[in-house]
């Protein structure tokens, strides 16, 4: 988490349904990622989702929630609520969020604070506890296995009091950043907890009642915080201004769309001023057409939205990239690229490399032809007549012929191995229906965000 101070709105979330809070079951939105989205569009720095699931199916089923948000949601994600095994975290963060949160009023959970933050690092793990548990002796051994804590009830006469005393300047607890809950939505409150050296952000009802009320007066409490002296996230603030960039003779700027998980350029667009400012202020991508002569947002009718990952002016300053994740196709036809008219492809000469993810697409399709117009003779085909036993039986093989060529001191011994492996795992991706694109998206969920 960066080190200014952010809006952190929350949700609580049970049987895919936000509610209103720990023990209140009210539904406030049945479509929680709508909820979020509109938070984010008002101007929240980051959200935190509290997982209300009870049982494993329940949970697992939550967790795919929290996937689909953190794959269109332009903010930081904190998950907590259930989160009791190595396996919770590591599902979390793999689903795209920057931080799991342990309940640390359970000891076992303290225990395994150390865990988690030695597999994945001490910037991924968080722990939420209450002014009322006495938690004293513990936070100078947590204090090196957290990087945030979230403290539930911000406005508890204890809390409050433990704010008026101060920390000593030596504390552990005060050492690890704080998200404070609070459920007074004035900007005198908010900007008293805000003021608190070790309070990073605030959270709960209160902000949740603030970013309803829309991005204008987010904004505006926003300036005002910075004002009193309060050192806060900026919000849709660009490094160049549109001036910076050499527009064409009719005043607009190319835009290169490029899809940030496969590397895939997906489609060019204009921008004019509006539709610039409108993209960096609301995270989603916005354009100027041409033909229509009008602004248009991305996935505003089709529902297929970009959400901005980054934007990058060439060395130029006449054309923009934008690398985004993108929701659905992004080409009208319906197919995920504009760009699918071949035009020419000469054959590859010896010697000539291709980059790997180019490499293995087209190895797959191959595979893919085979299965679906079988060849007299096929290797492929006599795997796929055989069925998944045998591609497994085979994988398992080339698997221990790796490790194998890797004791033995032959140098290409092991390339061959693992070129061979990895047909054989295409093959298997095939009969199952997985391609490179969901795997470089699990990859890109799994690494960690700057």
């Amino acid at each position: 988490m960066s080190s200014k101070k952010g809006i952190y709105p929350c949700i609580w979330l049970l049987k895919g349904k936000a509610v209103k809070g720990f023990d209140n079951n009210e539904i406030v939105s049945e479509d929680p990622a709508e909820l979020i989205r509109s938070y984010v569009e008002s101007g929240a720095d980051g959200v935190i989702i509290f997982d209300r699931s009870k049982g494993d199916a329940e949970h697992d089923a939550a967790i795919d929630f929290i996937r689909g948000i953190c794959e269109k949601c332009t903010v930081p994600v904190i998950a907590a609520g259930n989160v009791r095994r190595m396996e919770d975290v590591k599902k979390l963060i793999y689903a795209g969020c920057q931080m799991a949160a342990l309940n640390l009023s359970k000891e076992s959970n303290r225990v395994l604070a150390r865990e988690v933050c030695e597999r994945f690092g001490r910037e991924r793990i968080a722990g939420c506890y209450k002014s009322t548990e006495n938690l004293e002796k513990e936070w100078k051994k947590l204090a090196p296995w957290l990087s945030m804590r979230i403290l539930l009830d911000a406005e508890n006469p204890a809390a409050v009091k433990e704010t008026a005393s101060g920390y000593d300047s030596d504390s552990a607890m005060e050492s690890i950043p704080e998200i404070a809950l609070m459920q007074d939505p004035s900007p005198e409150a908010l900007s008293s907890r805000l003021s608190i050296d070790s309070v990073s952000a605030v959270s709960g009802d209160g902000v949740n009642h603030l970013v309803t009320e829309g991005s204008d007066t987010v904004q505006k409490i926003r300036d005002s915080f910075k004002e009193s002296g309060i050192d806060m996230e900026e919000h849709g603030k660009a490094a160049f201004s549109w001036e910076d960039f050499k527009k064409g003779p009719d005043g607009l700027l190319p835009v290169v769309v490029q899809e940030d998980a496969t590397n895939e350029v997906l489609m060019v667009a204009y921008m004019n001023e509006t539709a610039y400012n409108m993209t960096v202020s609301t995270g989603k991508m916005t354009y100027y057409s041409r033909s229509r002569q009008s602004l248009w947002i991305k996935g505003e009718t089709s529902g297929h939205f970009q959400y901005v990952r980054s934007l990058y002016g060439d060395c130029d300053m006449d054309t923009l990239l934008a690398r985004v994740v993108q929701v659905g196709a992004a080409c009208h036809t319906g197919s995920h690229s504009c760009f699918f008219n071949q035009v020419t492809a000469p054959k590859m000469t010896a010697g000539r490399t291709a980059p790997v993810g180019d490499v293995l697409r087209e190895d797959y399709q191959t595979i893919i032809d085979r299965r679906d117009n079988p060849r007299e003779g096929s290797y492929t085909n006599y795997l796929f007549d055989k069925g998944l036993d045998k591609m497994l039986k085979k994988l398992g093989e080339e698997n221990t012929e790796i490790i194998i060529a890797a004791k033995n001191p032959a140098e290409n011994e092991i390339i061959y191995e693992i070129a061979d492996y990895l047909y054989h795992l295409e093959v298997i991706m095939a009969e199952k229906g997985v391609d490179w694109d969901d795997i470089t998206r699990e990859l890109v969920r799994r690494q960690k965000k700057e």
